[in-house]
Protein backbone atom coordinates (compact mmCIF):
# COMPACT_ATOMS: atom_id res chain seq x y z
CA UNK A 1 0.00 0.00 0.00
CA UNK A 2 1.15 3.49 -0.97
CA UNK A 3 1.86 5.90 2.35
CA UNK A 4 2.30 9.53 1.99
CA UNK A 5 4.62 10.96 4.93
CA UNK A 6 4.90 14.82 5.62
CA UNK A 7 8.05 16.61 7.24
CA UNK A 8 7.41 18.80 9.56
CA UNK A 9 9.30 22.05 10.98
CA UNK A 10 13.98 21.26 10.63
CA UNK A 11 13.00 20.25 7.32
CA UNK A 12 12.99 23.93 5.31
CA UNK A 13 16.06 24.72 3.30
CA UNK A 14 17.30 28.16 1.05
CA UNK A 15 15.74 27.29 -3.02
CA UNK A 16 12.68 25.08 -1.42
CA UNK A 17 9.63 25.39 -3.95
CA UNK A 18 11.68 27.04 -6.47
CA UNK A 19 11.62 24.58 -9.24
CA UNK A 20 7.69 23.69 -8.75
CA UNK A 21 7.28 27.69 -9.31
CA UNK A 22 9.76 27.85 -12.40
CA UNK A 23 8.08 24.71 -13.73
CA UNK A 24 4.33 24.62 -12.97
CA UNK A 25 1.83 27.11 -13.83
CA UNK A 26 -0.31 25.54 -11.03
CA UNK A 27 2.74 25.08 -8.60
CA UNK A 28 2.87 29.67 -10.10
CA UNK A 29 -0.41 30.35 -9.24
CA UNK A 30 -1.07 28.90 -5.79
CA UNK A 31 2.14 30.00 -4.31
CA UNK A 32 1.15 33.90 -5.50
CA UNK A 33 -2.19 32.66 -3.89
CA UNK A 34 -0.10 32.20 -0.59
CA UNK A 35 1.69 35.36 -0.98
CA UNK A 36 -1.57 37.38 -0.81
CA UNK A 37 -3.18 35.16 1.84
CA UNK A 38 0.19 35.64 4.45
CA UNK A 39 0.80 39.69 3.47
CA UNK A 40 4.25 39.52 2.28
CA UNK A 41 6.16 37.03 -0.43
CA UNK A 42 7.18 34.06 1.36
CA UNK A 43 8.18 32.86 -1.96
CA UNK A 44 10.92 35.07 -2.14
CA UNK A 45 12.63 33.70 0.73
CA UNK A 46 11.74 30.53 0.34
CA UNK A 47 13.52 30.84 -3.55
CA UNK A 48 16.47 33.08 -2.13
CA UNK A 49 16.19 34.33 1.33
CA UNK A 50 18.83 33.71 4.29
CA UNK A 51 18.70 31.05 6.51
CA UNK A 52 18.09 33.33 9.51
CA UNK A 53 15.03 34.43 7.27
CA UNK A 54 13.69 31.22 7.13
CA UNK A 55 14.44 29.58 10.16
CA UNK A 56 11.55 32.03 11.86
CA UNK A 57 8.92 30.25 13.07
CA UNK A 58 6.15 32.62 11.20
CA UNK A 59 8.14 31.82 7.79
CA UNK A 60 9.38 28.35 8.61
CA UNK A 61 6.24 27.20 9.14
CA UNK A 62 4.47 28.32 6.49
CA UNK A 63 7.00 27.48 3.94
CA UNK A 64 7.21 23.65 5.05
CA UNK A 65 3.52 23.32 4.42
CA UNK A 66 3.76 25.41 0.62
CA UNK A 67 6.48 23.08 -0.79
CA UNK A 68 4.70 20.15 0.89
CA UNK A 69 1.20 20.79 -0.36
CA UNK A 70 1.76 22.17 -3.83
CA UNK A 71 4.00 19.48 -4.76
CA UNK A 72 1.21 16.85 -3.67
CA UNK A 73 -1.08 19.60 -5.91
CA UNK A 74 1.24 19.31 -8.60
CA UNK A 75 1.33 15.69 -8.75
CA UNK A 76 -2.32 15.27 -10.03
CA UNK A 77 -3.07 12.02 -10.69
CA UNK A 78 -0.23 10.87 -9.71
CA UNK A 79 -0.96 11.35 -6.37
CA UNK A 80 -2.74 8.34 -5.52
CA UNK A 81 -2.56 7.51 -1.28
CA UNK A 82 -3.77 4.82 0.41
CA UNK A 83 -2.78 5.99 3.98
CA UNK A 84 -1.12 9.35 4.96
CA UNK A 85 0.61 10.73 8.16
CA UNK A 86 2.47 13.88 8.96
CA UNK A 87 5.16 14.92 11.51
CA UNK A 88 3.78 18.10 13.47
CA UNK A 89 3.15 20.46 11.21
CA UNK A 90 3.29 17.55 8.05
CA UNK A 91 0.18 16.23 9.70
CA UNK A 92 -1.59 19.79 8.50
CA UNK A 93 0.21 19.26 4.73
CA UNK A 94 -1.43 15.73 4.82
CA UNK A 95 -4.94 16.78 5.38
CA UNK A 96 -5.03 19.64 2.40
CA UNK A 97 -2.77 16.80 0.12
CA UNK A 98 -5.71 14.30 1.40
CA UNK A 99 -8.79 16.47 0.67
CA UNK A 100 -9.81 17.07 4.01
CA UNK A 101 -9.11 20.90 3.96
CA UNK A 102 -9.20 23.15 1.73
CA UNK A 103 -5.33 24.90 0.73
CA UNK A 104 -6.18 28.46 1.97
CA UNK A 105 -7.96 26.92 5.29
CA UNK A 106 -4.97 24.73 5.87
CA UNK A 107 -2.27 27.74 5.02
CA UNK A 108 -4.63 29.80 7.56
CA UNK A 109 -4.36 27.21 10.27
CA UNK A 110 -0.71 26.86 9.70
CA UNK A 111 0.12 30.58 10.37
CA UNK A 112 -2.36 31.10 13.05
CA UNK A 113 -0.05 27.71 14.63
CA UNK A 114 3.04 29.31 14.06
CA UNK A 115 2.10 32.52 15.56
CA UNK A 116 0.23 30.90 18.56
CA UNK A 117 3.22 28.80 19.10
CA UNK A 118 5.73 32.18 18.73
CA UNK A 119 4.27 33.91 21.22
CA UNK A 120 3.92 30.49 23.49
CA UNK A 121 7.84 30.42 23.26
CA UNK A 122 8.22 34.05 24.34
CA UNK A 123 6.27 33.88 27.06
CA UNK A 124 8.13 31.18 28.64
CA UNK A 125 11.55 30.38 27.82
CA UNK A 126 11.87 26.71 27.12
CA UNK A 127 13.85 24.25 25.10
CA UNK A 128 13.55 20.44 23.60
CA UNK A 129 16.83 18.25 23.59
CA UNK A 130 17.22 14.59 21.77
CA UNK A 131 18.25 11.84 23.63
CA UNK A 132 20.00 9.07 21.26
CA UNK A 133 20.43 5.33 22.30
CA UNK A 134 17.82 4.71 25.47
CA UNK A 135 14.32 2.74 25.37
CA UNK A 136 11.62 5.18 25.28
CA UNK A 137 10.67 3.55 28.82
CA UNK A 138 13.58 4.59 30.57
CA UNK A 139 13.36 8.26 29.40
CA UNK A 140 9.76 8.12 30.37
CA UNK A 141 10.15 7.26 33.92
CA UNK A 142 13.38 9.45 34.29
CA UNK A 143 11.30 13.02 32.98
CA UNK A 144 8.38 12.03 35.08
CA UNK A 145 10.68 11.51 38.04
CA UNK A 146 11.71 15.55 37.30
CA UNK A 147 10.70 18.32 39.45
CA UNK A 148 10.08 20.59 36.21
CA UNK A 149 8.00 20.53 33.27
CA UNK A 150 9.79 17.81 31.12
CA UNK A 151 7.83 15.55 28.65
CA UNK A 152 8.78 13.17 26.06
CA UNK A 153 7.87 14.94 22.83
CA UNK A 154 8.58 13.34 19.58
CA UNK A 155 9.16 9.44 19.37
CA UNK A 156 10.90 10.12 16.30
CA UNK A 157 12.34 6.39 16.13
CA UNK A 158 13.68 3.33 17.92
CA UNK A 159 16.48 5.18 20.18
CA UNK A 160 15.66 8.54 19.43
CA UNK A 161 13.24 10.68 21.75
CA UNK A 162 13.07 14.46 21.78
CA UNK A 163 12.18 15.45 25.10
CA UNK A 164 10.44 19.19 25.54
CA UNK A 165 10.39 21.55 29.14
CA UNK A 166 11.53 24.49 30.99
CA UNK A 167 15.48 25.33 30.53
CA UNK A 168 15.85 23.79 33.91
CA UNK A 169 14.39 20.36 33.33
CA UNK A 170 15.85 19.66 30.16
CA UNK A 171 19.00 20.32 32.07
CA UNK A 172 18.68 17.97 34.69
CA UNK A 173 16.72 15.86 32.54
CA UNK A 174 19.96 15.69 29.95
CA UNK A 175 22.25 15.15 32.98
CA UNK A 176 20.10 12.30 34.07
CA UNK A 177 19.65 10.38 31.05
CA UNK A 178 23.22 10.72 29.89
CA UNK A 179 24.03 9.00 33.23
CA UNK A 180 21.73 6.13 32.58
CA UNK A 181 23.91 5.48 29.38
CA UNK A 182 21.96 7.46 26.18
CA UNK A 183 24.33 7.70 23.59
CA UNK A 184 23.91 11.44 23.46
CA UNK A 185 21.45 13.95 25.07
CA UNK A 186 21.69 16.82 22.02
CA UNK A 187 19.82 20.15 23.18
CA UNK A 188 18.05 21.42 20.12
CA UNK A 189 18.34 24.76 18.97
CA UNK A 190 14.44 25.89 19.34
CA UNK A 191 12.91 28.57 19.70
CA UNK A 192 10.83 26.64 22.65
CA UNK A 193 9.21 23.50 24.37
CA UNK A 194 7.05 22.05 21.56
CA UNK A 195 4.67 19.23 21.94
CA UNK A 196 4.48 19.75 26.05
CA UNK A 197 2.28 21.29 28.66
CA UNK A 198 4.03 24.23 27.91
CA UNK A 199 2.49 25.12 24.44
CA UNK A 200 -1.21 25.35 26.58
CA UNK A 201 -1.60 29.02 25.39
CA UNK A 202 -1.19 28.31 21.84
CA UNK A 203 -3.48 25.72 21.83
CA UNK A 204 -5.69 27.71 23.50
CA UNK A 205 -5.71 29.83 20.56
CA UNK A 206 -5.56 27.30 18.22
CA UNK A 207 -8.29 25.47 19.08
CA UNK A 208 -11.09 28.57 18.46
CA UNK A 209 -9.59 28.23 14.75
CA UNK A 210 -9.42 24.86 14.40
CA UNK A 211 -13.36 24.63 15.68
CA UNK A 212 -14.12 27.36 13.17
CA UNK A 213 -12.31 25.53 10.10
CA UNK A 214 -14.47 22.98 8.04
CA UNK A 215 -13.01 19.81 7.96
CA UNK A 216 -14.30 17.04 5.85
CA UNK A 217 -13.54 13.32 5.70
CA UNK A 218 -10.28 13.08 3.65
CA UNK A 219 -9.25 10.43 0.71
CA UNK A 220 -7.64 7.98 2.81
CA UNK A 221 -7.27 7.21 6.37
CA UNK A 222 -4.86 9.76 8.00
CA UNK A 223 -2.59 8.38 10.83
CA UNK A 224 -2.94 11.04 13.92
CA UNK A 225 0.12 12.36 16.04
CA UNK A 226 -1.70 12.04 18.99
CA UNK A 227 -2.31 8.93 18.78
CA UNK A 228 -0.76 7.49 16.25
CA UNK A 229 -3.82 5.70 15.09
CA UNK A 230 -5.89 6.11 11.68
CA UNK A 231 -8.89 8.28 11.25
CA UNK A 232 -11.38 9.66 8.22
CA UNK A 233 -13.65 10.98 10.59
CA UNK A 234 -13.74 15.11 10.62
CA UNK A 235 -14.79 15.35 14.80
CA UNK A 236 -11.96 12.92 15.46
CA UNK A 237 -9.56 14.52 13.19
CA UNK A 238 -10.21 18.20 14.83
CA UNK A 239 -10.16 16.19 18.60
CA UNK A 240 -6.69 14.94 17.72
CA UNK A 241 -5.16 17.93 15.64
CA UNK A 242 -6.52 20.28 18.48
CA UNK A 243 -4.51 18.24 21.23
CA UNK A 244 -1.76 17.86 19.12
CA UNK A 245 0.24 21.09 20.34
CA UNK A 246 0.59 19.78 23.79
CA UNK A 247 0.63 15.94 23.12
CA UNK A 248 3.65 13.99 21.92
CA UNK A 249 4.70 13.15 18.26
CA UNK A 250 4.12 9.28 18.18
CA UNK A 251 5.81 9.19 14.94
CA UNK A 252 7.24 5.32 15.61
CA UNK A 253 3.94 3.62 17.10
CA UNK A 254 2.62 5.68 13.48
CA UNK A 255 4.91 4.06 11.01
CA UNK A 256 4.87 0.70 13.06
CA UNK A 257 1.17 0.98 12.68
CA UNK A 258 0.81 2.09 9.24
CA UNK A 259 3.14 -1.11 8.23
CA UNK A 260 1.09 -3.22 10.39
CA UNK A 261 -2.13 -2.05 8.05
CA UNK A 262 -0.52 -3.31 4.94
CA UNK A 263 1.56 0.00 4.21
CA UNK A 264 4.88 -0.34 2.24
CA UNK A 265 5.67 2.16 -0.26
CA UNK A 266 6.36 5.73 1.57
CA UNK A 267 6.72 8.39 -0.26
CA UNK A 268 7.84 11.59 1.15
CA UNK A 269 6.18 14.77 0.13
CA UNK A 270 8.23 18.42 0.73
CA UNK A 271 11.85 19.44 1.66
CA UNK A 272 14.26 16.92 2.87
CA UNK A 273 14.09 12.59 3.16
CA UNK A 274 14.05 12.97 7.32
CA UNK A 275 10.92 11.06 7.66
CA UNK A 276 12.19 8.20 5.39
CA UNK A 277 15.36 7.78 7.35
CA UNK A 278 13.25 6.98 10.36
CA UNK A 279 10.69 5.00 8.69
CA UNK A 280 13.42 2.68 7.34
CA UNK A 281 14.84 2.57 11.22
CA UNK A 282 11.28 0.87 12.12
CA UNK A 283 11.07 -1.38 9.30
CA UNK A 284 14.26 -2.05 6.47
CA UNK A 285 11.54 -4.33 4.50
CA UNK A 286 9.79 -0.89 3.22
CA UNK A 287 10.09 1.23 0.39
CA UNK A 288 11.08 4.45 0.60
CA UNK A 289 11.16 7.81 -1.84
CA UNK A 290 10.82 11.44 -2.24
CA UNK A 291 7.89 12.72 -4.37
CA UNK A 292 9.15 14.68 -7.21
CA UNK A 293 7.61 16.31 -10.16
CA UNK A 294 10.52 15.30 -12.88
Amino acid sequence: MKAYIFPGQGAQFVGMGKDLYENSPLAKELFEKANEIIGFRISDIMFSGTDEELKQTNVTQPAIFLHSVILAKVLGEDFKPEMVAGHSLGEFSALVAANALSFEDGLKLVIARANAMQKACEVQPSTMAAILGLADEVVEQICAGIDEVVVPANYNCPGQLVISGSIEGIDKACEQLTSAGAKRALKLNVGGAFHSPLMEPAKVELQAAIEATNINAPVCPIYQNVNAQPTADPAVIKENLIAQLTGAVKWTQTATNMIADGGNDFVEVGPGNVLQGLVKKVSREVQTSSASIV
